[in-house]
């Protein structure tokens, strides 16, 4: 860059490598002010961006002095005692200190996490495995036993810093001071150096948005929340797996959005020109479609995308959990959520005992010893209103409920419709209720389109045969008995179409989905569902309030944001 000039720029105009003054000329003045603008960055506190560029500079430079930098990145070893260092402290445990194993080899590959050093010929390295960190111990007594040159030592004593990979062969021991470790057999190798230095902490939002594995190097929250979702998902198909479900895959580029209140994301096909797809906002139609056809106890785990706001608890893109049990009621429902939740409870337990959970993550405190609190939805508010609903099945209902709602004060947004203002009432006077793990049950048929109903005479109204599970507030389940009546499920789409709900925009669009009533005629055995985002599940176990945080690569603000270039770059 030019502000990096020296004797050697002299061939410049005077003014590019000289102090600048003001002129008392006008031209001159100009541009003195010019040049004064376009290089103000030379004046300068370093950037981040320049920190790194400078380290990642020096880091090259001293690899290359010290030989090919080809060396560093070698073939990966063949090695048959390979292992991990969560391996070594399973099996070593019982080690006593001072207690060295010679008669066991291990090698160990891992990120360097730690780097220190005890005079001249002691080098201790921490190595993780992402979970687990195991000590190295490399003493240069031990080394030049076996036959390793001074040099090579020193060669690694210089080099070795906090971030390279490495692999370390060696005994396991326990030192003096109780550290299980690897005393080193050779010296320690170099697998993949890192050229650029672990900062202690990041707080410019642009870094952690454009560089994510970085975040995940400098905050093992992010690593220990990834360990929980794994976990969770795992846990979940082997739930399902025992108990004689069947995983499938649905497509998730339709020709229509099918099986949610949302608004999806628009593409096409070069194969399809004229036919405009949508990525799905819900796997529902297909998989009940699938027990139409095979009367088996269907789920699947998998991506579903909204083209909606972001917010803590709402991304576009998220991976959600549905199954579909055909003869199972609401009650079965409900106990298999139960049942589940326990489970899922067991499996982040059990990941409690890894290092990097355990000093990342704080206990789940909810008690989720089943039955579950129960709180039916029209009673719930009645009781805590005072009065009773309007008839929500009547052509007047919307404009009943918004009068009850202004007799109330609760502010009617402009692009209010009945389920809308149902959801609010909901969230006003049902969900505080729900710190506990709860069950709201029986919503209004207006709000549960693809969802069995019935006339209830405790409330007169007709209210559906579905369950949402709260806890702490927040919704983590939503379950019913489907809605299996061709003629009943066209009067609710129909009822749909005539409300041109803003939520309904692709049914608007599209009208009554005339391929899925058609699959009704098939014959839809009684058949309850299930489904859960499985992102806000574990942001319940991993005590996350950002629904970013327990996704990879973030929000889709982050992924934008990552498809940037680097960091400082525009």
């Amino acid at each position: 860059m030019l502000y990096r000039m020296n004797s050697s720029c002299r061939f410049l105009r005077p003014y590019l490598h000289r102090t600048l003054q003001r002129s008392v000329k006008p031209e001159h003045a100009r541009a003195y002010l010019s040049f004064q603008r376009r290089f103000a960055q030379t004046t300068a506190k370093p950037t981040e961006a320049d920190n790194v560029t400078h380290d990642y500079e020096k880091r090259v430079k001293q690899l290359e002095q010290a030989g090919d930098l080809a060396t560093y990145y070698p073939l990966n070893p063949h090695k048959a005692d390979r292992t991990t260092a969560g391996r070594v402290h399973e099996v070593f445990a019982r080690l006593k200190n001072d207690e060295v194993r010679t008669d066991v080899t291990v090698t160990v590959f891992g990120r360097v996490t730690s780097r220190r050093s005890s005079g001249s010929k002691l080098v201790f390295i921490d190595i993780s495995d992402g979970a687990y960190t195991i000590q190295g111990l490399c003493n240069f007594g031990v080394l030049e036993k076996n036959g390793v040159p001074k040099e090579d030592f020193k060669h690694f004593s210089k080099l070795a810093r906090k971030g390279d990979i490495f692999a370390i062969t060696g005994h396991p021991t326990r030192t003096t001071s109780g550290e299980l470790s690897i005393l080193a057999t050779e010296v320690p190798q170099c697998l993949a150096p890192a050229l650029h230095q672990i900062p202690e902490e990041i707080e410019n939002p642009e870094t952690l948005a454009r560089q994510p594995h970085v975040d995940f190097l400098v905050h093992k929250r992010r690593v220990a929340t990834q360990r929980i979702r794994s976990g969770i998902i795992s846990s979940m198909r082997k739930f399902f797996d025992e108990d004689g479900f069947l995983e499938v895959s649905t497509p998730i580029l339709t020709a229509g959005a099918g099986g949610a209140s949302a608004r999806p994301f628009e593409t096409s096909a070069n194969e399809f020109p004229n036919d405009p797809l949508t990525l799905r906002i819900a796997p529902e139609l297909f998989l009940k479609r699938l027990v139409i056809g095979s009367g088996e106890r269907v789920y699947e785990i998998g991506t579903v995308f909204r083209n909606e706001g972001i917010d803590a608890t709402h991304n576009p893109e998220f991976t959600i959990c549905e199954f579909y049990e055909p003869y199972a009621n609401l009650e079965d429902l409900i106990q298999r959520t139960e049942t589940l939740f326990s489970t899922l409870k067991a499996t982040v337990d059990k990941l409690m005992q890894e290092n990097v959970v355990r000093e990342n993550i704080a206990p789940l405190t909810v008690d989720l010893q089943a039955p579950f609190k129960r709180l039916e939805f029209i009673p719930t508010i009645e009781k805590a209103i005072n009065r009773r609903l309007p008839d929500l099945s009547s052509q007047t209902a919307f404009d009943d409920l918004s009068a009850l709602c202004k007799e109330l004060d609760i502010p009617i947004a402009a692009d209010a419709t009945l389920p809308r203002l149902l959801d609010e009432l909901a969230a006003l006077y049902i969900e505080p209720l729900c710190t506990s793990p709860t069950f709201i049950t029986h919503h209004p048929e207006v709000m549960s389109p693809l969802a069995k109903s019935f006339a209830d005479p405790a409330t007169d109204q007709r209210l559906s045969r579905r369950v949402e599970l709260f806890i702490q507030g927040r919704e983590y389940v939503n379950a019913y008995e489907e809605e299996n009546s061709p003629f009943e499920q066209r009067r609710k789409f129909e009822a749909q179409l005539r409300r041109r709900d803003p939520d309904e925009a692709a049914l608007n669009e599209r009208g009554v989905d005339e391929g899925y009533v058609e699959a009704l005629e098939w014959g839809l055995p009684p058949t309850g569902g299930w489904g859960c985002g499985i992102d806000r599940i574990v942001m319940l176990f991993s005590g996350t309030s950002r629904i970013a945080d327990v996704q990879p690569f973030g929000s889709l603000r982050n992924v934008v944001a990552l498809g940037k270039g680097r960091v400082g770059q525009s």
